[in-house]
């Protein structure tokens, strides 16, 4: 038989993997596997587990958040025997599974776990940190780490709206020279962020269209410091529309990218407290993780579809 080892945050959302628990394990136990079963207890906890389990287990699942998928995914690529990793998504926003597109549904998303393939996608190293989708600076970043967990459950998103929409009074300005290919960029940013998702925040298409999992490269936005009420009623208008302002905004791909700032700089990696930096360089670990996604999704993630499309 083959083993599973279930790592789930009893906390994320509105604790919405409890009352599904032991349908979620039936399905994993129909699909072949003997479950061991781990509730996390505090911070960092998955990250531990998934860091320092000695048993041998044929995939590593875990449940909650994107903060607990991104604890997993860094105690995953700390080991030197990987396992394959399943994602339940039970958080607030979910951007990953929606990216990846991971149903919401617990037992749908369980189902995958099982039946789907395994995809091997990017993933981020962060100095002597890791990422499995986004790290960003600036506006906004703060958000999903100090909004409280229990505004997170009774409001969902609009918690999310409710805290940002109070940093708008107080916008950040960080001087950063920009380092990616053969380009240095020195100017003074609001924002910026380093992605491989299609969905930011729960908004989808920020980033712009044709994001390709797999392809080693992270996709770059980088919003300039707004200078008066006009330009930055045209950056939240382009952000509202999901376009890119070329005055207002940087975007580009890149493998590798270096930020250098004079004053140390919150980060936020997967929506969790990143640390603060004042040099950080970025590099993009290509197809390092793999994922259980369903079986016809594959070739749209790694853009086999577009390419085909397009010839």
């Amino acid at each position: 038989m083959k083993k599973m080892l279930f790592i789930y945050n009893p906390n994320s959302g509105m604790g919405l993997i409890k009352p599904k628990l032991s349908d979620v394990i039936d399905i994993f136990v129909k699909g072949g596997y003997e479950v061991t079963v781990y509730p996390t207890q505090r911070y960092h906890d998955a990250m531990h587990k998934a860091r320092t389990y000695t048993e041998h287990y044929d995939i590593v699942v875990c449940s909650g958040g994107d903060g607990t998928l991104d604890e997993v995914v860094t105690g995953m690529l700390q080991r030197k025997d990987r396992a394959p990793i399943g994602y339940v998504p039970a958080g607030t926003t979910n951007d990953f599974a929606s990216s990846l597109h991971i149903s919401k549904d617990l037992l749908e998303a369980a189902d995958t776990v099982v039946n789907g393939s395994p995809f091997a996608c990017d993933v981020g190293k962060f100095n002597n940190d890791y990422f499995a989708y986004i790290a960003a600076f600036g506006l906004f970043t703060d958000v999903s780490y100090e909004t409280k967990q229990s505004m997170k459950n009774i409001l969902g998103h609009l918690a999310y709206l409710l805290e940002g929409t109070k940093r708008l009074f107080n916008i950040p300005s960080y001087q950063i020279r920009v380092t990616h290919d053969d380009e240095v960029i020195e100017d003074e940013f609001m924002y910026g962020m380093v992605t491989n998702s299609r969905s930011v925040g729960g908004f989808k298409g920020i980033i712009g269209k044709n994001v390709i999992f797999d392809d080693g490269e992270f996709e770059v936005t980088l919003i300039k410091t707004p200078k008066n009420p006009m330009e930055l009623n045209e950056l939240l208008g382009a952000i509202v529309m999901r376009q890119i302002n070329p005055e207002r905004m940087y975007s580009f791909k890149t493998k590798k990218i270096r930020f250098e700032s004079v004053e140390e700089i919150p980060w936020t990696l997967d929506g969790e407290f990143g640390g603060v930096h004042d040099e950080v360089v970025v590099r993009n670990l290509k197809q390092a993780l793999q994922i259980m996604v369903k079986d016809e999704k594959v070739r749209e993630l790694s853009g086999e579809e577009e390419d085909q499309e397009e010839e």
